[in-house]
């Protein structure tokens, strides 16, 4: 009984790691972060039909490869509808969405899509862009990455380029995270509340809670993104 599980499950094992095989082939991305929301579920649906397969001895392998080449049809006929008419893409996959415009923050987009500041701030990391004042826009693409246009003044060329003496680097700190003053963040630079408060006056915001964000740079000041 031992010996017919052990190929039972092999003989599924290997049938269904081909009809993946064959899906992957048939339909593929160049890549795995060019993968949308829809295309994430349908891995893991391919995933969960060959596991069912698998774990289940109610399940058998043949009509799982029937779910798999039926599934794949579908994928295939939606990436042919959502090539030949254009306004189903927006439906289907989604469409990019400018999160930061001319370098303010889309408040309303970023609530929209789901994002909080401090995703912002990583993902901006991520793409080698410390500060928030170095970007002029931002575009949340469909498969979750996001695109940046730096400034000006931050983009290239470098120093070294122009053969310009070299500064010191500093690493900008948070104050404010949607209208709630980071207290740690502000004793680390040496200034109190009340100096932030009359900081925020002369960007003529009246509140802190009128802030969504705010950060100070030491050979920059500061920098404050109201809520609008």
């Amino acid at each position: 009984m031992f010996k017919y599980d052990i190929m039972h499950t092999t003989i599924e094992l290997v049938i269904g790691f081909i009809a993946l095989l064959v899906v992957s082939r048939v339909i593929r991305k160049t890549q795995i972060k060019q993968l949308t929301p829809f295309d994430f579920i349908s891995a893991i649906v391919l995933g969960e039909l060959l596991g069912n397969a698998v774990y289940d001895p109610e399940v058998k392998i043949w009509s799982v490869v029937y779910a798999l080449v039926l599934w794949s049809i579908l994928m295939l006929i939606v990436e042919i509808i959502t090539q030949k008419f254009n306004k189903t893409r927006k439906v289907i996959e989604g469409e990019p969405a400018i999160i930061v415009r001319h370098g303010q923050i889309d408040y309303r987009v970023i609530k929209r899509e789901k994002i909080d500041i401090n995703n912002l701030l990583s993902m901006l990391r991520q793409k080698n862009c410390f500060s928030i004042r170095e970007v002029e826009y931002a575009i949340l693409e469909q498969g979750g990455e996001i695109s940046i246009l730096k400034k000006s003044e931050y983009d290239n060329p470098k120093s070294k380029d122009m053969n310009l003496p070299f500064k010191p680097v500093y690493l900008p700190v948070s104050l404010i995270l949607d209208g709630v003053i980071l207290k740690e963040n502000l004793e680390a630079i040496g200034h109190d509340e009340k100096w932030l408060v009359n900081q925020v006056k002369n960007y003529g915001i009246e509140s802190i809670k009128d802030v969504f964000f705010a950060e100070w740079k030491e050979d920059e000041g500061i920098h404050i993104i109201p809520r609008n």
